[in-house]
């Protein structure tokens, strides 16, 4: 079987091409995967616009200057192990390639799965280096792989992002400000934030978005990106920064004399991005969220961080998935030619914001 891969200019990233070559041959210590299925959202879009800045390209270099492969997340089955402790057969999660296959060279095995400890991605963050054995995974339930290739990645990141700023007091703030508001990674904020007593959860989006973001029932109020002076101009109040619009972004630190923090999470208005320099208020801080993943596992331990994800997780995939009322519908891509389709759809914020798209190359 041939090794077919969605190659991304790293400069351009709507330039793509379909690199098809002969799979190079195992060495000892290695494994081959199939990339079975992956979703594709908003989420991967950061990843290419920040793939310099944090690193995302190296994950799975290409060896060819310019270009880049997008890092996924979804389900794998191996298919050859020189491994004596991965067999063939075994179905994984974590991060793949935007490709139909995958080399991997496990190190640091357990029952629950082993990290890549490829030479490349040593200096990388562990958390997207691991991969999880499905037989022994919390999360995995084999009805509703496409429902956790989509959400579960994006919804970790929200989990800790609630955890984060309520382990700051919200900064003394009442109010938070997410903008994307119908990205996955925002919704699934809201819906922790809005837990929260005292939190009033405002969800700025686009007009044709208004009416979905709504209907989530997660946010205290939706405005239009044209609606931001409905909110008080001497509010206290955080912005969650989903879209990375650099314009939006102004406007907010300009406009709320008491901003009290400012959180840059993605990256999904790509041809608006821009720098945070020069802005009154607090700085625009990335948020990295292995660090906060760190943070917790030092003060809870590895074991009670996962419960809390998992129960948390639990509950906000049931929400998700209401069958009277669901917030998110599946569309399935095959092939190469529809893989480099959704992708293009994707990076350009099209479609509708109820779509989950999951991709296989097969």
């Amino acid at each position: 079987m041939s090794t077919t891969t969605l190659l991304v200019r790293q400069d351009q990233l709507g330039t793509t091409r379909i690199d098809t070559r002969e799979p190079a041959p195992l060495t000892d210590g290695q494994i081959r995967v199939r990339v079975d299925s992956f979703a594709l959202t908003s989420n991967n879009i950061t990843y290419a616009a920040f793939g310099d800045a944090m690193n995302y390209w190296q994950f799975f270099p290409t060896g060819e200057a310019g270009w880049g492969i997008v890092p996924v997340w979804g389900f794998g089955t191996v298919l050859q192990s020189l491994h004596p402790g991965v067999a063939v057969g075994e179905r994984l999660y974590g991060y793949w390639p935007m490709a139909n296959e995958a080399v991997l060279q496990p190190g640091r095995l357990s029952a629950a799965g082993f990290s890549d400890a490829a030479p490349h991605r040593a200096a990388l963050h562990a958390v997207y280096n691991h991969y999880l054995r499905t037989t022994a995974d919390p999360f995995y339930n084999p009805a509703t792989e496409d429902v956790q290739a989509l959400l579960r990645p994006l919804f970790v990141t929200s989990w800790l992002i609630d955890d984060f700023f309520a382990d700051n007091d919200f900064f003394g703030a009442d109010i938070a400000l997410l903008s994307s508001a119908s990205s996955k990674t925002a919704y699934g904020t809201a819906f922790q934030l809005i837990q929260r007593p005292g939190i009033e959860v405002v969800g700025l989006t686009s007009a044709g978005n208004k009416a979905f973001c709504e209907s989530l029932g997660c946010y205290s109020h939706v405005l239009t990106y044209e609606e931001l002076d409905q909110v008080a101009a001497d509010a206290e109040c955080v912005y969650i920064d989903f879209a990375g619009n650099a314009d939006l972004r102004k406007r907010i630190h300009t406009r709320f004399a008491n901003l009290k923090y400012s959180c840059s999470i993605g990256g999904t208005h790509v041809e608006q991005l821009g720098g945070g320099k020069d802005l009154p208020g607090p700085r625009a801080t990335l948020f990295f969220a292995p660090a906060q993943i760190k943070k917790r596992q030092a003060d809870w331990g590895p074991a009670e961080l996962g419960k809390k994800l998992v129960t948390a997780w639990h509950a906000f995939s049931a929400r998700a998935t209401d069958a009277q009322q669901p917030w998110l519908s599946v569309q399935q891509h095959r092939g190469a030619e529809e893989v480099a389709q959704a992708y293009g759809q994707v990076l350009a914020g099209r479609g509708d914001p109820r779509v989950g798209h999951i991709l296989c190359f097969v």
